[in-house]
């Protein structure tokens, strides 16, 4: 696993069929994407579509992040917040009362936090925040954790809180080193992320390689305090329900993060990583997908049967499946 920082292709050029949508034995739509598996040394043994152009991994880049934040400085012990800072969070009540105790360790409030006034994600409390008359505010958003965490990074380093999400900011030229050590690329394009944070472009394959040198870090270390502390806390990385939150419940060792638009990326010790995106940003394609893949990585057994398919349901019943091609 080589630290030596290279450049990758300039244009994503689309995935192959990954996943078929089949409702009542007729197979009513395909997914296409990309996907890439590597071992446990970093070598590529499964690929398809395009994993070598830059994309935005979204969220899958929030442990990688952390990383750069432990380093210069965020001065989190506790591996549940450093849990909530790699999170996209449902906006469950453990999350938001989480959110603002770190804002109130640095004498912050909501009001500090530059991500947009949003409901939660999760849809048990969207409805229980409408029941309540309540409405969006910004520690609901799902990337509070990471913008709390950016925010006590600053305090921590001395850096200037206005204006911490800027690309310029000290704090964002830290996070792309650290994004660029791990994932042994550098990066092609910086977009603007849905919670108004910078967005880093790097491929498939440098995003599997990232997840794996998380999980195969020192003990002690940065990368692997992240890793350990998501592990340890899957319910704060994703939610109840999450599909991230319930692999890591599930699959021993298993590290996992979604992203928007169909990311999703996956490293188990020993055996090595995955990373994949569905073109269509459908959430419901991937996990079969990347259930596949882990099977190429040796990762497999009884645990991962309730994930192999996606049900399909017509009045209410299941009838058909989402399910891997590749």
């Amino acid at each position: 696993m080589s630290g030596n920082v290279h450049a990758v292709g300039k244009t994503y050029e689309g995935g192959v069929p990954l996943a078929e949508v089949v409702r009542s034995g007729f197979v009513e739509g395909v997914h296409r994407g990309s996907v890439v598996a590597l071992d446990a040394t970093g070598v590529s043994v499964a690929r398809a579509g395009d994993v070598t152009s830059p994309i935005f991994p979204r969220s899958s880049n929030k442990p990688l992040q952390t990383v750069g934040m432990v380093s210069a400085g965020l001065p989190l012990t506790d591996p549940a917040d450093l849990a909530l800072v790699s999170a996209s969070h449902a906006g469950e009540d453990f999350h938001l009362d989480r959110v603002g105790a770190l804002l109130a360790r640095a004498g912050l409030d909501e009001s500090d936090l530059h991500c947009p006034p949003e409901l939660p994600a999760g849809e048990r409390a969207q409805a229980a925040v409408l029941r309540a008359g309540g409405g969006p505010t910004r520690i609901q958003m799902n990337c509070s954790g990471k913008h709390s965490g950016m925010l006590l990074t600053c305090h921590a380093a001395g850096w200037a809180l206005d204006g911490y999400w800027r690309t310029e900011h000290p704090l964002q030229e830290r996070l792309r080193t650290a994004v660029e050590e791990f994932t042994g690329e550098s990066v092609t394009s910086v977009g603007i992320d849905g919670c108004g944070a910078p967005v880093l472009a790097v491929s498939l394959s440098g995003l599997a390689l990232a997840y794996l040198r998380l999980v195969e870090a020192e003990p002690g270390s940065p990368a692997r305090a992240v890793a350990d502390a998501m592990r340890a806390h899957p319910e704060i990385v994703g939610g109840t329900q999450a599909d991230d939150t319930r692999l890591m419940r599930t699959v021993p060792g298993l590290l996992a993060k979604i992203g928007a638009e169909g990311i999703i990326a996956a490293a188990v010790p020993g055996a090595g990583a995955v990373a994949l995106k569905i073109d269509d940003g459908a959430s419901r394609a991937r996990i079969p997908v990347l259930v596949s893949a882990l099977r190429r990585i040796g990762v497999t057994g009884p645990a991962l049967a309730e994930f192999v398919e996606v049900p399909i349901l017509g009045g209410g019943r299941p009838v058909g499946a989402v399910r891997s091609l590749w």
